[in-house]
């Protein structure tokens, strides 16, 4: 019995020893086989990664004229074990920089998430060319320093800074949204640089050394085998025409707005324009973050892309659809005529201007009048099949939304606004349900009121009026280098209203431009010998002080090339400065010159800004 309990105890012993082996084994056979944490963490004591960043894709314009290239810059990583005493003075001077500067670069590098004295970290980042080309002659003296190549943005002509956006160091919610991204690494915020990051940014690349346990390279790993080379990004060609942006630029200098001209066939925009602007090159290297906040400060808001975020009231040019839903509901004829003795006195006064009475619907477009779109507008709302104002109001509202109007165009650009058209809910809520009618909101009639739009949605409007109904959603992007176009960009988006209507709308712009003398055309500042422009001029009310000015238009007439809108704040009456302006920018585009000198010197010499500031 003795030796049976013996022997038992030796089998449970020989047991016990066999399954911790096993055990030892298997955890062996998993650190070293399965889980890689520990082989990397142990590589990475004897490799270093060094990073290969690639060249961000050129941005050209519709000619192929470089409107964004890179230059080179250098960061300079410092391993601070290795550091001897050097001269601060003379280190700083060569980079350009102050001693100050330098001993707070080596305080916040040791701040560095991961720091390590014997790893390299970064100490200064984008140094010039020039500033590195002196340190490089006395490198050999500075141990423990090494050089990283990299690319910045450069816009030569500086110009477009909203459209072509900016580029800037990734933050934590970018490197936790893209696994992409590790700290140090640059991404597009704003514009074209943000909407195709995918494509201009490339694809790093990665040498891999081996080190010593001070972390001195000793070599290639493997002479290379396993390093890659880094792809350079896509070069895109926009649509914009870099010599008709620089010039509405130039037109805008000293006053608030935005000027945005499509191709109507093909919803490609040929310039967008936001004034204030800044000089992009502000926001490209060392200076950027105080650079951008000194814009950020700025009362004028230089940084804000007016263009598709400001919303403004569309004022008269919005009759033009008025006339547009009148005559698809047919509650309007060509030949409906009103007259008009200085505005809309039913109930809410309307004021108008002086002009021949009474006028036609192709004449109401040409003088502009008030009263003719209050008569429109109460005749759509209140028309007698749809049985009540809010069933009127709901199939207004889906006419003007097919125009674009209240929704996004889906620009492809980031921080598009989609405009506001009122709803009957919105009605029902501030005037209580039953408590409203035609005349309660009689100011949509003339472009007022609650309607809130965006100069890209005006461009937008003018180009499907141009193409007699539809539009294809506007974009900034021609083609990608080696890639395909989103197909949005070639989708047609047809408007409620049926063609043939168009050419109404169209010879009351034409003669709104071309008129004769005498004959009420609120544009006749507008118009060229040798082109025809069809227009139409807005003065928007502005609760905050002077009038807005309002113009858009397309030419040519008969083949249109060019459809644009203009908006001037605190500027007055839509022919004074937004006719005008508008008129320049097609001859430039169409003729690539100038034949009335005095109005682009006019324009271009203009203070608004400095006016609108006396006037206060």
């Amino acid at each position: 019995m003795v030796l049976r309990a013996e022997s038992s105890r030796r089998v449970v012993v020989s047991v016990i020893i066999l399954l911790v082996f096993a055990a030892i084994i298997g955890k062996l056979f998993y650190i070293q086989v399965i889980d890689s944490t520990y082989k990397f963490s142990a590589a990475n004591n004897v490799l270093r990664y060094i990073t290969q960043y690639p060249a961000r894709g050129l941005i050209l314009d519709r000619h192929g004229v470089p409107m964004v290239s890179n230059k080179p810059v250098f960061d300079i990583l410092v391993v601070k074990r290795q550091v001897k005493p050097f001269d601060t003075l003379e280190f700083a001077t060569m980079l350009g920089l102050t001693v100050d500067q330098v001993r707070d670069a080596f305080i916040q590098a040791t701040k560095q998430k991961g720091y390590s004295p014997r790893k390299a970290v970064v100490l200064l980042k984008q140094i010039s060319a020039e500033n590195f080309a002196r340190f490089q002659e006395v490198m050999y003296k500075y141990q423990g320093f090494e050089i990283q190549p990299r690319t910045v943005r450069s816009y030569n002509p500086p110009i477009a800074a909203h459209l072509l956006g900016y580029v800037g160091e990734v933050d934590e919610r970018d490197i936790k949204n893209n696994t992409y991204y590790q700290q140090g690494d640059y991404i597009g915020v704003s514009g074209i640089e943000r909407s195709y990051e995918h494509v201009l940014r490339g694809k790093k690349g990665v040498r891999i050394f081996m080190v010593d346990v001070h972390n001195r390279i000793k070599g290639s790993y493997e002479q290379g085998k396993f390093d890659t080379i880094a792809v350079p990004g896509k070069n895109i060609t926009s649509t914009i025409d870099a010599k008709l942006q620089e010039y509405g630029e130039r037109l805008m200098q000293n006053k608030i707005g935005s000027i945005v001209a499509i191709e109507p066939k093909t919803g490609e925009v040929l310039a967008m324009i936001s004034s204030p602007t800044y000089d992009p090159n502000l926001l490209v290297g060392r200076q950027r973050a105080a650079n951008f906040k000194v814009l950020q400060q700025d009362s004028l808001k230089p940084i804000f892309n007016r263009s598709i975020m400001a919303l403004y009231p569309p004022g008269s040019t919005f009759k033009v659809v008025n006339a547009l839903i009148g005559l698809q509901e047919g509650v309007v004829t060509p030949d409906t005529r009103y007259a008009c003795y200085g505005g809309y006195t039913v109930g809410r006064g309307v004021g108008c201007h002086n002009h021949p009475s009474p006028t036609n619907l192709i004449q109401s477009i040409q003088v502009s009048c008030n009263t003719y779109y209050c008569h429109v507008f109460r005749n759509i709302i209140d028309k007698k099949e749809f049985g009540s104002v809010e069933n009127g109001f709901s199939a207004w509202k889906r006419h003007v939304e097919s125009f674009g109007y209240g929704n996004k165009l889906n620009i492809d650009l980031p921080h598009e606004l989609k405009g506001i058209v009122p709803s009957v809910s919105f009605y029902d809520k501030y005037f209580r349900k039953g408590g409203w009618s035609s005349l309660t909101i009689i100011s949509l009639a003339i472009g007022q009121g609650e309607l809130s739009v965006t100069p890209l949605q005006m461009a937008n409007l003018v180009a499907t009026i141009a193409n007699k109904g539809y539009y294809i959603a506007p974009h900034v992007v021609k083609s990608i280098e080696g890639d395909t176009l989103n197909s949005l960009y070639r989708e047609r988006h047809n408007t409620t209203i049926e063609p043939k209507y168009f050419d109404y709308i169209i010879e009351g712009m034409d003669l709104a431009v071309n008129g004769a003398p005498g004959s009420g055309s609120t544009a006749r500042i507008a118009a060229l010998p040798d082109i025809r422009i069809c227009g139409k001029t807005g003065t928007a009310q502005n609760p905050h002080g002077k009038d807005h000015s309002v113009f858009f238009a397309f030419a040519p007439k008969d083949d249109p090339k060019i459809a644009i809108s203009v908006y001037v704040e605190n500027a007055g009456f839509g022919a004074t400065w937004a006719a005008p302006i508008a008129s320049l920018m097609i001859e430039k585009y169409l003729n690539d010159s100038i034949t009335r000198p005095w109005l682009e010197k006019y324009i271009m010499e203009a203070d608004l800004l400095d006016r609108r500031a006396k006037e206060k």
